[in-house]
């Protein structure tokens, strides 16, 4: 016999999905404490949907103990971005790949098709100067589009469920003067190729642009840790 749910899954949904997307942004900030009283409080729910939301979070690498102090946000971990960039370049080359496939047999949909040309045109229309928020949806947008056409769903929700943790570090990269019209650039490569039929050159392509916003990520992530690290550039 199966025991009654006590809390309704829906809720804790709800509060770990409204926990998340403020740490994705960064309105949550690393360091950050949480506790269930104060989360409860801001969202208007009991304390037992917040316990639960905030343990699945700790379990995703979000959230981390830090002694008596109980649960804050984890910091960007510069050594784990790089490694998701790395798994992300391959899926990214192989979306890509089977995009190309599926549009030179006419197994893509035309709606398909319009939804990542929209994308495209949606974020060649933003600035560097447009909020890092909206820079992040715009590029989260087209690299979704690709992996859904390439019609592999295992693609589409290996990478949706890691977007949060690549969401929090694209900020350091999209605002550097020059780079969000270069990745632009890219994007519309990667679509000429995929649109064009070419399989190899779409996933090159594609392969090429991650590998590079992912090493450009880690290395800045890098470099603001050892700022913060103290007598960082000191000699004794």
């Amino acid at each position: 016999m199966m025991l009654q749910l006590e809390v309704q899954p829906a809720l804790i949904d709800q509060v770990h999905d409204r926990l998340l997307a403020a740490i994705a942004d960064g309105s949550l900030v690393a360091g950050r404490r949480l506790t269930q009283e104060r989360v409860a409080a801001m969202l208007g729910v009991s304390r037992q949907p917040v316990s639960h939301a905030l343990q699945v979070l700790k379990r995703r690498g979000f959230l981390i103990e830090h002694g008596k102090r109980g649960l804050q946000v984890a910091p960007i971990d510069g050594r784990r971005i790089r490694d998701l960039y790395l798994v992300r370049e391959a899926l990214d080359g192989l979306a890509a790949r089977l995009a190309a496939q599926r549009i030179k047999t006419d197994g893509a949909s035309d709606a398909e098709r319009r939804a990542v040309q929209a994308t495209l045109a949606a974020g060649r229309k933003l600035g560097p100067r447009s909020p890092i928020a909206r820079l992040i949806d715009a590029d989260v947008a087209f690299h979704s589009a690709i992996h859904v056409l390439s019609g592999n769903q295992a693609i589409v929700e290996t990478v949706t469920d890691q977007w949060p943790h690549f969401r929090r570090s694209m900020g350091l990269v999209l605002s550097v003067s020059g780079a969000y019209a270069r990745y632009w650039d890219e994007h519309a490569a990667i679509l000429e190729a995929v649109l064009a039929g070419d399989a190899a050159a779409a996933e090159e392509r594609a392969r090429g642009h991650t590998a590079r916003a992912g090493e450009e990520t880690a290395l800045r992530l890098e470099t603001a840790e050892q700022s913060k690290m103290p007598n960082s550039g000191e000699r004794r």
